[in-house]
């Protein structure tokens, strides 16, 4: 399941890359009717099939091109269908064996979801809301089968014969001064990236809407637009839906386009620089582990690769492969701060067992000091407990109090 599920991410991957790419090439309607293609399985190619087709659809005649990008879509995401709802079975089949099968399951229902998003977006003509909810769906799905990953993996390495003790795990970080310090700013860090996750949530629903919108090049000047832009702002008409038999290629007037766009980069320079401050401060701290710096720096990569895209769509006139990455690179941008969430929640559930672990061990000795106290005996030696640092792996000793009494000598 575990490599199903790697499989089904590639899948998802591929399934957005490729939307955007139907998108951009505008090729959203190339196939007027769903699932089919002028209803075929494929695209009408012969002189007779075209034929037909033009026809049936003479608003709409055969452009193969786009139609082919249209299907090729469509068949990626149907392969990925299936691929979910094998995941579906497979988890309900192993549910006693401590296999996940809420997520799978709520997979399942976006999946359903986003077939019936896609089938919408052809039958109302592009509707701007339907094809930002296809584009968050996308991201959606590609998230849980993400955690659904990362949850399989730490589950399969958490079996009794592999899984360490949490003091030895504790061993192999590096970098954390104490327990309840870094319990602190693990707890802050998890609040932070959660913030983070909305922030970003919220500016890949404004690019979608921007794109949906036929936006994008509302604004060509640096840093914000061209002149005069204040007096275009129209916030009301942008995000609202106008009356339209057809919304290709846009139905909002040029001021609400600049609001989109204006609103899409405001959006980008407050993620820019809050995802900046939140992996610099992974980066740099104390109380974060290996795998974290690890994570929240490919996280600040990520971050600067967006914004280098987003600059060039506007410098470059948004040409094509820089425009896809744009949309690849905040997929990529999304599961490392989905990533770095995982990260803080494990090594809370390690520093919480391992706070338990000596609390536990202390109240034992404690208990045997004790003891050794109400029958007067007296140590001539301390005796010394060796208790690991619960991520550094440091070692320090911890002296048993002397019985009281004043007998001791």
């Amino acid at each position: 399941m575990k490599k199903l599920t790697l499989f089904s991410i590639f899948l998802a991957a591929v399934v957005i890359i490729l939307g955007a790419y139907t998108r951009l090439t505008d090729a959203g309607l190339g196939c007027p009717d769903w699932p089919g293609c002028y209803g075929n399985l494929t695209v009408p190619l012969s002189e007779e099939k075209v034929a037909q087709a033009n026809a049936a659809y003479p608003e709409r005649p055969v452009e193969a091109f786009k139609a082919w990008n249209e299907m090729i879509h469509r068949y990626f995401a149907g392969t990925l269908g299936l691929c979910v709802l094998a995941i579906a079975v497979i988890a309900l089949r192993q549910r006693d064996k401590g296999t996940p099968v809420k997520l799978p399951l709520l997979l399942l229902g976006l999946i359903i979801f986003q077939a019936a998003l896609g089938m919408w977006t052809v039958t109302l003509n592009l509707l701007p809301v339907v094809v930002m909810g296809h584009l968050l769906g996308g991201f959606s799905v590609l998230s849980c089968l993400f955690i659904l990953y990362l949850r399989l993996r730490h589950i399969a390495g958490d079996a009794p014969e592999t899984k360490p003790s949490p003091l030895t795990s504790a061993m192999h970080d590096q970098g954390i001064a104490d327990l309840p310090r870094a319990r602190a700013f693990q707890r802050n860090l998890k609040l932070f990236a959660f913030i983070g996750l909305g922030v970003l949530v919220t500016q890949i629903a404004l690019g979608g809407w921007t794109s949906a919108n036929y936006a994008a090049l509302a604004c060509t000047d640096m840093p914000v637009c061209e002149s005069g832009w204040p007096d275009r702002i129209d916030i009301a008409g942008a995000f609202s839906v106008p009356d339209a038999d057809n919304y290709e290629f846009g139905a909002h007037d040029y001021g609400e386009r600049v609001t989109m766009h204006i609103a899409h980069r405001f959006g980008a320079a407050i993620t820019f620089l809050y995802f900046l401050v939140l992996g610099i401060s992974v980066l740099v701290s104390r109380h974060t582990t290996n795998k974290q710096k690890y994570v929240g720096a490919f996280m600040l990569v990520a971050l600067c690769t967006q914004v280098a895209l987003g600059l060039s769509n506007i410098i470059f006139m948004l040409p094509l492969s820089v425009a896809v990455m744009h949309n690849a690179v905040a997929a990529v941008l999304l599961l490392s701060s989905l990533n770095l969430i995982f990260t803080v929640f494990l090594t809370l559930k390690s520093a919480n067992a391992l706070s338990t672990e000596t609390q536990n061990t202390a109240s034992f000795l404690g208990s045997k000091s004790l003891q050794g106290a109400g029958a007067y005996s007296i140590q001539e030696e301390p005796l010394h407990n060796s208790m690991h640092d619960p991520f550094t792996g440091s070692t320090s000793s911890h002296i048993l109090p002397k019985a009281p009494g004043g007998f001791h000598g």
